[in-house]
């Protein structure tokens, strides 16, 4: 057999084929940002989320708060003997509903913030991080 068969007979070589340019042009992303900022459908699904999640919260905030101040009253009717109670010379009732009770509003407004401003951050991982 001639040394030209052989060579025909053996596996082709292979060559790597590479492109003069080694970065090719990639699609730029998409920000989630700017799906909110354009108002696209994405951007209405990322913000009825945030908004659905902040009124969970302040329906959760109110619910509690309205449960406090309308409880008191109904403590009061329940328990009669609580009504001729004076707290520093004033009638319990009057110094529950007129003084003590501001400290719960404080404390539901200053839980409502802290956990409003979590959701927040939490949302901008998430728009972030797409």
């Amino acid at each position: 057999m001639s040394p030209e068969r052989r060579v025909s007979r053996e596996a082709p070589r292979r060559v790597a084929v590479t492109s003069p340019r080694t970065a090719a042009a990639r699609r730029p992303r998409y920000p989630a940002t700017r799906e909110i900022d354009e108002q696209t459908r994405l951007g209405e699904v990322y913000m009825r989320s945030l908004l659905r999640t902040q009124f969970r919260l302040a329906l959760f905030v109110c619910t509690v708060l309205a449960c406090v101040v309308g409880g008191f009253p109904l403590l009061f009717v329940l328990i009669p003997e609580m009504r001729s109670a004076h707290l520093l010379g004033v009638p319990l009732p009057w110094a529950v509903l007129a003084g003590l009770i501001y400290p719960a509003f404080i404390v539901g407004a200053w839980f409502y913030v802290r956990h409003a401003e979590r959701n927040e951050r939490h949302f901008a991982e998430l728009v972030e991080r797409r």
